[in-house]
């Protein structure tokens, strides 16, 4: 069975799609983007870490609303504007994702995100 996930303390989708679905035992978040939930303005302008901060505070949302936290996060997909980001972009997510046990991760450099964002970043997270 599957259940649609759906908070206040992340952006409103901006498009016919979830925040995140549950099916059994796993979570699987859509992509969140550096959009403060309340305006739906950016956040961070053109700092690359503020924005990662913001999707990282976002995605933490979503994962609250579903009843875990990020250290069940299994998987996460980077997805860079600038893959010259790279490192600034670690610096954050190393904050969020502590301990010895990080999620498995791809980051790839894209032509173009939505809003024109420099950083949006899922995750499938474990729910047992």
């Amino acid at each position: 069975m599957l259940q649609r996930i759906n908070t206040e303390q992340a952006p409103a989708a901006i498009g016919p799609y979830s925040q995140a679905i549950q099916a059994g035992g796993w979570l699987y978040c859509s992509g969140q983007i550096p959009l403060d939930p309340n305006t739906m303005e950016l956040v961070g302008g053109d700092d690359v870490q503020a924005q990662t901060r913001q999707v990282l505070i976002n995605l933490q949302g979503v994962l609250q609303a579903a009843g875990t936290t990020l250290k069940n996060a299994v998987k996460c997909q980077v997805f860079l504007k600038d893959m010259g980001d790279f490192a600034a972009v670690n610096e954050i997510y190393a904050e969020f994702f502590q301990g010895d046990t990080p999620p498995a991760r791809a980051c790839v450099e894209v032509a173009r995100l939505p809003k024109d964002v420099m950083v949006e970043i899922d995750c499938v997270a474990f729910l047992g």
